[in-house]
């Protein structure tokens, strides 16, 4: 079976760096699904304040976990 070739004239046959990465309708080609769940849930600028509020409950929730924990014997009257 013959090798097929590109026709004479023609641009290289492969891709090179910045081509993989332009974009088509707002989305990066070769962006995985988790870096994408990332840019458009996490980092977005409109669901920014919701996302540092949970995270803000997340926190102070964890840290009184960790206090309790840590010092709950204290906070008994003996």
């Amino acid at each position: 079976m013959a090798r097929r070739s590109a026709p004479p004239h023609s641009a290289p046959a492969y891709v090179s760096r910045g081509q993989g990465q332009s974009h088509a309708g707002g989305r990066i080609l070769d962006e995985s699904s988790f870096g994408r769940f990332m840019r458009e849930e996490i980092w977005a600028p409109e669901k920014l304040p919701g996302n540092i509020s949970i995270a803000t409950g997340v926190g102070l929730f964890v840290a009184g976990v960790v206090v309790v924990r840590t010092w709950g014997e204290l906070m008994i009257p003996a």
